[in-house]
């Protein structure tokens, strides 16, 4: 595969209601059916009108802009004094929401297109209608990334394209199956065609020539000629299939959100969530992670008063331990009483003992065990106290 990465230039500012494709299609006469359109995400807002006015002065001005903000956002992400990692309503993760105000006057503002993937759409149409030209679009933009400094040009937009390339299924050279892999093409595409247009050169549209693009079933080879006739037609999923999903997201916060969100979840704890009565026969089947409780107690073990005892039992060994005919039904249980020697009924003992079990059960539950306080079973020794798990549900 050979590819050629080219700048589409002379197109001049864009202002709103401007006619994009004629505006490329007068820029870049030379376009050729298979070519690649990496067109940055601020001509398209441009176009449709997706500038906002934003006040010279301060403060009026930060006001004005974090208003903006926090209308294009649906969660933040991080905060680190003025600088805000925000999820938009599109599922991007960026910051400031995507609001930008860089090669646009200094009083205003531009924000996303309303739908990335439907601008791209558009554009291919109106480019296949005016040009004759089976082209694939990508609307790029701007991204930081988690691990690691620098910006990169990603796709927030794509028509006419798949968007991975996926591997998965396929087996490597020396006979390994590939598992996980989906190369996120139009990323890097998006990546290339930055490279030439750059940041202040006044280059938003680039042409990314000779790779084999495809659209569902229907696969451009810029070598062998267009498709055949009517399967251009198709666009593609757009960017959809690379919003990866909450669920299986293992970053959605940043690492000062994550830790006050922990704090808060541990001084928060029920106090005695999961009830018995609401532990189903899977639950009480499924065996608490004897390990697990033993982390948890050594996390707090130089934290708790000198000779707190706390041991892992049997619902019989409990049974036999209260003199109790019958135990609730939890799949574990922590015994755990202060130390030997101290003072019967006094209050800081006491209290003392309350902040220690509680540390313990914040342990418990970072370990994904849910603990419950068994007030209802009364062992020997006034102060102890028995502890229910089970496994935190999701």
């Amino acid at each position: 595969m050979r590819l050629e990465i080219l700048p589409v230039v002379g197109i001049g500012e864009v202002r709103p209601g401007d006619d994009l494709a004629a505006l490329i299609g007068d820029a870049a006469p030379w376009l050729a059916d298979g070519d690649v359109l990496v067109v940055t995400s601020k001509i398209v807002s441009k176009a449709e009108g997706r500038l906002v006015e934003l006040p010279a002065d301060e403060p009026d001005r930060t006001r004005v802009r974090d208003g903006w903000v926090d209308a294009e956002t649906i969660e933040v992400v991080a905060q680190r004094g003025p600088t805000r990692i925000a999820r938009t309503r599109h599922g991007f993760v960026m910051a400031a929401a995507g609001i930008d105000n860089s090669n646009v006057e200094s009083t205003q503002l531009v924000l996303l297109p309303v739908d990335p993937d439907r601008s791209a759409r558009e554009l291919r149409r109106a480019l296949r209608a005016r040009l004759g030209l089976d082209l694939a679009v990508i609307v790029s933009d701007t991204m930081g990334r988690p691990w690691r400094n620098g910006l990169t040009d990603v796709a927030l937009g794509a028509a006419g394209i798949d968007p991975v390339h996926d591997y998965r299924g396929q087996f490597d050279r020396y006979g390994n199956e590939l598992r996980l892999t989906q190369v996120a093409v139009v990323d890097e595409l998006a990546g290339a065609g930055d490279l030439v247009k750059g940041k202040s050169e006044q280059v938003p549209v680039a042409v990314v020539r000779g790779y084999p693009w495809q659209a569902g079933s229907a696969a451009v080879d810029p070598a062998a000629g267009s498709t055949a006739a009517g399967s251009a037609d198709g666009d593609g999923p757009g960017v959809r299939p690379l919003i990866r999903d909450l669920a299986q997201d293992m970053f959605t916060m940043g690492t000062v959100e994550a830790r006050r969100a922990g704090l808060l979840a541990a001084a928060t704890l029920p106090q005695a969530p999961p009830p018995a009565d609401d532990i189903d026969d899977a639950d009480t089947s499924a065996a608490v992670d004897a390990e697990a409780v033993r982390r948890a107690v050594r996390a707090v073990a130089g934290l708790v008063a000198a000779g707190t005892r706390i041991e892992q039992v049997s619902a019989q060994a409990l049974a036999t331990v209260a003199r109790a005919a019958t135990v609730p039904a939890y799949p574990g249980f922590l015994h755990c009483r202060p130390p030997a020697d101290a003072p019967t009924g006094a209050s800081a003992a006491l209290v003392r003992f309350g902040a220690d079990l509680h540390r313990l059960r914040a342990a418990l539950a970072a370990e994904g065990i849910a603990s419950a306080h068994l007030e209802a079973v009364a062992t020997p020794e006034p102060a102890a106290a028995v502890l229910g798990l089970a496994p935190a549900r999701p």
